[in-house]
């Protein structure tokens, strides 16, 4: 509900934009349209891009499509509508968009594919903002060839945004999305060396489990997998120097503070702590990314191809694509009882890869079927009115949506 759509209400769902209609599509959602989607609605998402879906202030509105009676189990981040579409079988795609993690948290939380572009792959004209510099728009789709007819329908240059023109050539996305066999035997579709993080599979827990095991799948189709090493100061370039996103989500909206705090409802800190960070601050976290983006080149990218990612912040940070999927299942404890919930992994790749990491979850999903598994449908145990109490009842504090905030 942040993208443009011509005619129809798009609130953001923020108090602000409460009554906006806009006159014109956002190019990636005309684009779709071009291409042939048939667009069937607006999709709940958190109070402008953060949080999960909830109201404006705060009430839990969205649920996870995998626990639809038990609302505290998070559908994913603020995209988390567009993921329970899909996963619920509302819809075969959806699109959101991502500055923290909002495509592929809720793709992994939901057993979807989901892929962050990067920058400037898919034009921003037409969404309402977050973080200009951070946010990527892209789809949250089934599977690999989903996504990639998505994105292929959604990528390309804009004149309506700079930061689109004079990039590489779109590739073949859907072609690198289909499934590659060599002798009859699926592999991935180009050599890939996969790096590996310090403790990505260390312990015993269900997490640890599903990503050994989604390695050794991995090299069974041909990948090479390599340890590597964290960048220097890694936790101080994707921790500290997050909070220069701060001010970039201010500043479009000064007028509204300087109007009405009610209107930023539960999401208010973190725009006021946007107004609290110096300009020497802010310049030397925008110079902070060209540092960690050199080095995650020399680090990772001199030593594989692509990495795995336990979050998806340093690559949002430096505008890197992201693919999340489905690697297995797990449970989860709740005031319902245990439950059985997706895992996801991550998967980052260089600029303007986006065919590579398509072909590599394809291979991978050619040969599992973690991707295929849906939730089942859920069982009336209580007529809807109250079961919409039950949800409206979880609300969220100010504590808490800070927690979750992009």
């Amino acid at each position: 509900d942040n993208y443009y759509t011509a005619g129809v209400l798009t609130t953001a769902n923020s108090y602000i934009f409460e009554s906006f209609v806009p006159t014109f599509d956002a190019t990636a959602v005309a684009r779709l349209k071009a291409a042939g989607g048939i667009v069937l609605g607006k999709m709940q998402m958190g109070p402008l891009a953060t949080t999960r879906a909830t109201t404006p202030d705060g009430v839990v509105t969205t649920v996870n499509a995998w626990t639809p009676n038990t609302p505290e189990i998070n559908p994913g981040g603020s995209s988390s509508g567009s993921a329970t579409s899909v996963a619920g079988r509302m819809a075969s795609s959806s699109i959101g968009t991502q500055t923290g993690g909002s495509i592929t948290a809720p793709s992994n939380a939901q057993g979807l594919t989901g892929l962050k572009p990067t920058m400037g792959r898919v034009s921003l004209y037409g969404i309402i903002p977050l973080t200009y510099t951070r946010d990527h728009p892209g789809p949250l789709a089934r599977d690999a060839k989903d996504a990639a007819i998505m994105l292929q329908a959604m990528a390309g240059s804009d004149e309506n945004d700079p930061r689109t023109q004079g990039l590489p050539k779109v590739p073949n996305l859907v072609k690198a999305a289909t499934p590659f066999r060599k002798k009859g035997k699926v592999v991935v579709r180009w050599p890939t060396r996969i790096g590996v993080i310090p403790d990505y599979t260390a312990g015993s827990s269900e997490n640890a489990v599903a990503r050994a095991a989604m390695l050794a799948t991995f090299a069974s189709l041909g990948c090479e997998i390599v340890d590597v090493p964290l960048p220097a100061e890694w936790s101080l370039l994707t921790g500290r120097f997050n909070d220069v996103r701060l001010p970039e989500r201010t500043e479009p909206f000064l007028e509204y503070l300087r109007q009405d705090l009610k209107l930023f409802g539960v999401s208010l800190n973190s725009w006021m702590q946007g107004l609290f960070l110096s300009g020497d601050e802010y310049l030397k976290g925008q110079r902070a990314k060209y540092v960690l983006a050199e080095r995650v080149f020399d680090t990772f990218f001199s030593q594989c191809d692509v990495v795995v990612q336990t979050s998806p912040v340093p690559f949002d940070i430096i505008g890197f694509p992201e693919i999340a999927f489905p690697i297995g299942f797990g449970t989860s404890s709740s005031s319902t009882g245990s439950q059985t919930i997706p895992l996801g992994a991550i998967v980052g790749g260089m600029p303007f890869s986006e065919d590579r990491l398509l072909a590599l979850v394809a291979a991978f999903q050619a040969v599992t079927d973690f991707h295929l598994r849906r939730p089942p449908d859920p069982v009336v145990a209580a007529p809807l009115a109250a079961r919409a109490a039950a949800a409206g009842a979880l609300r969220l504090t100010a504590e808490e949506a800070e927690a979750l905030t992009e």
